[in-house]
């Protein structure tokens, strides 16, 4: 166990260097550490705790999910009758069920078949289960009730937080903020944190927003003042321009000319005519096409740009618009045209999404953890040294040699992953140094016992690495797998509690028996003892 090659033993130590080098960058200046090349930059990332920033929790509005299903259906209802050249009547959403009745001396049966095809078996984990996605009831008299069930429901749900994570990502990476954390909790809620965010008003506000842009035509034949006295057209809905206090009301036709889907690019700028802020837009191939058709049948009529149900402009088509490209303008402020930009570049999210947790952490509060981290830290690490060295002298001081090179990879590797260190982050650093040191204990007072029994020093302590190998192994790898369950089990700052545990366990097993076993191998090739120094 004491016999190290050369090639083994500068091997062990390279590594060790290579690991401490990638902790260097979180202790100079971050001016000097862009200079330096990308795959050198990487650092700790400090957590919402430790210094500062805004905490928000998202739920999925269930309701918006449900309703967008069954107007869905209902559609998918419409197009396959249609399709069949059955009549129908009463085609209508009633509760949480789409209900149609088929006319008399329509083929019901095929009607019925037709319908039961809309019903497709859940896939992914639930494809095993045979379950389906709708339940399709004959209620007698020619109607028909198609139900969404439970399961399917709650199946899109979880897909909507799949499908809106990359979105919010997008979103806030767009606006220039770094090192935020979006993960998904339990089904239907999606944590945010940016660190270093004191105003989370904004960001909410981006978050939040559907982001649902559609180009639509006004309808011109009833003003919206008569429209809302009476009744609009079936094919027309009354919006409002937002942006005008007090807001008015517009009849917007229901068809979309062209969808949010169909934009390739957002950009922020400047009208070179007023110099009001706008957002320059460019559609792809297939929106271009649309657009331009519309506009060349459509000149002199207005058509409105509306955004999540509101109506963010309604210009009127001066010429045909043939480049697959405009402007938006609506009075916007600078940042107003920046963020919107950002929603469009992102797309939109498949479902309302409700704040529930909202709050901020302050800077203040962070510096304070980490002072207190940092002396807590400090102060357990001091009184480790302390004891090793009186209770084990020269034995002691390798002991400490070899917990301070454990510390810095453990830095050094959450470094390299560009890790975020929080609060109980910092406590599990602090474990990983009794772990440390337990190890050398049990090594140490494995050479005693050795000793007493009579063995020479050199095989001792030889003996004592050899032996204490399988206690030490059994030890770290229950308390590994604790982390590791703690890791996927837990969320926020128990991981990071959990993944610097795990990282020092590691770190740990490398340090006593290569690098520990190292330095003492080194001191009795140099010295040849003939007692131990405990």
């Amino acid at each position: 166990m004491l016999y190290f090659s050369r090639w083994k033993a500068l091997a062990t130590v390279a590594f060790a260097l290579l690991v401490c080098l990638f902790a260097v960058p979180n202790f100079i200046s971050p001016q000097t550490v862009k200079s330096w090349p990308t795959w050198a930059q990487r650092h700790l990332v400090l957590g919402l705790d430790l210094q500062g920033g805004s905490h928000i929790l998202l739920e999925v509005d269930t309701n918006d999910v449900r309703k967008q299903k069954l107007e869905t259906l209902r559609d998918d209802v419409r197009r396959v009758l249609r399709d069949a050249k059955v009549g129908y009547t009463n085609l209508a959403i009633r509760g949480s069920t789409v209900e149609v009745r088929i006319r008399e001396g329509a083929d019901h049966q095929n009607a019925l078949t037709k319908l039961r095809e809309l019903s497709t078996p859940l896939g992914g984990i639930l494809a095993a289960t045979g379950q389906r996605s709708l339940e399709i009831a004959d209620a007698g008299g020619g109607l028909v009730r198609l139900t969404v069930t439970d399961t399917a429901m709650t199946e899109r749900i979880r897909q909507v937080v799949e499908q809106s994570l990359p979105i919010i990502e997008k979103r806030i990476n767009g606006l220039g903020l770094v090192e935020p954390t979006i993960q998904r909790q339990g089904i239907d809620r999606i944590l945010v944190q940016v660190p270093g965010l004191d105003d989370p008003k904004r960001l909410l506000d981006l978050i939040k927003a559907t982001a649902k842009l559609e180009f639509r035509l006004v309808d011109m034949s009833m003003s919206a003042q008569d429209a809302l006295a009476t009744r609009p057209p079936s094919e027309s809905e009354v919006l409002y321009e937002g942006k005008k206090d007090p807001k008015t009301p517009l009849l917007i036709q229901k068809q979309v000319i062209v969808p949010g889907e169909d934009l390739t690019d957002a950009q922020p700028g400047f009208d070179q005519r007023t110099g009001e802020p706008i957002v320059s837009f460019r559609f792809n191939t297939s929106g271009a096409r649309k657009f331009a058709q519309v506009t060349q049948e459509a000149v002199g009529r207005p058509f409105a740009i509306v955004l999540d149900s509101e109506v963010i402009s309604a210009p009127v088509i001066r010429e045909p618009i043939l480049g697959g490209s405009g402007q938006i303008s609506g009075s916007f402020t600078v940042e107003g045209a920046n963020d919107l930009s950002v929603l469009l570049r992102a797309g939109a999210l498949p479902a309302k999404l409700v704040p529930i947790e909202q709050r901020v952490v302050g800077a203040g509060l962070g510096q304070d953890s980490i002072d207190k981290g940092t002396r807590a830290s400090y102060a357990g690490g001091a009184l480790v040294v302390i004891f090793m060295f009186v209770t084990y002298g020269l034995f002691g001081l390798f002991a400490n040699i070899a917990v301070a090179i454990n510390v810095a990879m453990i830095f050094g590797i959450l470094s390299l992953l560009n890790a975020t260190l929080t609060l109980p982050g910092i406590a599990g650093i602090v474990l990983t140094v009794g772990i440390a040191v337990d190890s050398n204990v049990l090594i140490y007072e494995r050479i005693r016992e050795e000793v007493r029994n009579g063995r020479s020093a050199i095989a001792a302590i030889d003996a004592g690495f050899t032996r204490a190998l399988a206690t030490i192994l059994d030890s770290n790898i229950t308390t590994f797998i604790a982390a590791a369950v703690l890791f996927f089990i837990g969320t926020g700052p128990v991981r990071g509690f959990a993944v610097t545990l795990g990282i020092g366990i590691l770190t740990t097993l490398f340090t006593a028996f290569t690098l520990t076993r190292l330095i003492v191998a080194t001191w009795v090739r140099a010295t040849r003892p003939k007692t131990v120094p405990i």
